[in-house]
Formats: structure tokens, C-alpha cells, sequence
């Protein structure tokens, strides 16, 4: 299976595996002046894929000088060691996920039944978190912006100059419609809505979820309707 090249605007891609997004769970490449970053990595085996993907657009695993996660799913972190020992980027993540990310923290249990049962087999590989982020940093040209409730750690990042927002799984986007991320993942429904009240003052015109579609065009107010039925 060939790599599909998708770049959604100019300088960010969104890492595809033939017609399917890595393990339903969205890893975005971002070129800026003097590097790349990788945001979020998939469930683990997949650091080889977003590799060859680096490759065939031109750059060097080197390159990459930053992998950020947004949150410390398995879903999101699964790949995170084996890309930073293919990259040797430094992986930066909020200083609360940081701490599971790292396995100085137990990896909290599943609400949902069968992920729990899933959950007691798959571990994902810690992976030392190398810079701590916190609310309002700016990290590569991106600023970080606190959303606790899908984790207690959960950051969405703000491309202020493209207009970008990646969301992490605070927000989804099926094609049609917005949604909130699965309840049973959710750490706290109550902080994740205060959350979604938060970004939607902010200014983007293109939502990058964590899982779902690419929102394009007029995405910040259509985060503000559905922020306002929360």
C-alpha cells in the first residue's frame, strides 16, 4: 500500500496510510521555517509509516525536531518511543498527561468495559516527555492552549499565523457535524464543556480533530454553535 499525500493547507499534512488514517486516529505533519513536527502518533507500529511519509515529501527523519501529544490516549502516544528513537525529536506533552505519558503515573482505567479488558494487554510503550507544556505556551509557532476534561491534561495547539487549531480529542468532526470526544474517555464531561467554551473565542479557520474530518473554512464559528448547545 502506497502513501496518499495529504496536505490540508499549505506546510501541514495529515499522515494517511492508503484511504485510512492511522488507526482511525489523526497524525499531523507540520513544516515550519526550520523544522517539522509530528502532532500526535498513532497507536504503536506506526512510526515507520510517518517516516516514509517524512521521506517521500522531501525531509529527513531528522528533521523532525518535536513530537507533540496531545493527550496520553494510547491511541495518540502509541508510537511516540519508537518515532523519537527513528527522529531523535524531543516529545513534548502538558506537564499533568506528562506524567502518564512517562509511566511515573498509572495509566488511568477505561470507563468503558471492553477498553478496560483491552486496556489490561495493550500498554503503551512510556517515552520520556522532554518538554513540560503548559496553558499559553508557545512551542515551534504554536500556542498551547489548556483543555482539561477528555484527560485532566488535554491541550489543543493554535497555528495563529495559518489559522489553524489541531484539537486533540476535545473536538470531532465527522463531515457533517461537530461533536464532543465519547463520553466513556472522557476524564470529566463538566471541565471538558468549560473547555470547548474556551476555545471557541478563539480565532481559526481550519479544526484539525484527533479523529474524524478536517473542518475547513468558518471553523471557529462553527465551534462557537455547538459551544453554545453545551
Amino acid at each position: 500500500i502506497g502513501v496518499v499525500f495529504v496536505e490540508i493547507v499549505e506546510g501541514i499534512h495529515r499522515v494517511d496510510e492508503a484511504s485510512h488514517n492511522i488507526a482511525h486516529s489523526n497524525v499531523y505533519l507540520v513544516i515550519n521555517s526550520h523544522n517539522l513536527l509530528v502532532v500526535d502518533t498513532g497507536t504503536q507500529g506506526n512510526a515507520k509509516k510517518i517516516v516514509k511519509y517524512i521521506q517521500e515529501i522531501g525531509y529527513r527523519p531528522t528533521d523532525v525536531s518535536t513530537i507533540i501529544l496531545t493527550h496520553f490516549h494510547m491511541d495518540h502516544t502509541g508510537s511516540a518511543k519508537a518515532l523519537k528513537e527513528l527522529t531523535g525529536a524531543q516529545v513534548a506533552a502538558s506537564a499533568i498527561d506528562g506524567e502518564v505519558i512517562e509511566g511515573k503515573k498509572a495509566y488511568p482505567k477505561p470507563k468503558n468495559l471492553l477498553m478496560r479488558a483491552a486496556s489490561s494487554f495493550i500498554k503503551p510503550e512510556p517515552v520520556p516527555v522532554d518538554i513540560l507544556l503548559k496553558d499559553k505556551d508557545i512551542i515551534c509557532g504554536l500556542k498551547v492552549v489548556a483543555t482539561p476534561g477528555h484527560t485532566e491534561g488535554s491541550i489543543m495547539l493554535l497555528d495563529v499565523q495559518r489559522k489553524v487549531l489541531f484539537a486533540g480529542d476535545t473536538l470531532r468532526f465527522d463531515g457533517k457535524k461537530i461533536s464532543a470526544g465519547p463520553s466513556h474517555f472522557s476524564w470529566d464531561q463538566a471541565k471538558e464543556r468549560e473547555s470547548i467554551k474556551k476555545i471557541a473565542e478563539w480565532e481559526f479557520d481550519v479544526m484539525l480533530p484527533g479523529h474524524g474530518e478536517t473542518l475547513l473554512g468558518n471553523a471557529a464559528q462553527e465551534v462557537k454553535q455547538f459551544a453554545n448547545t453545551q
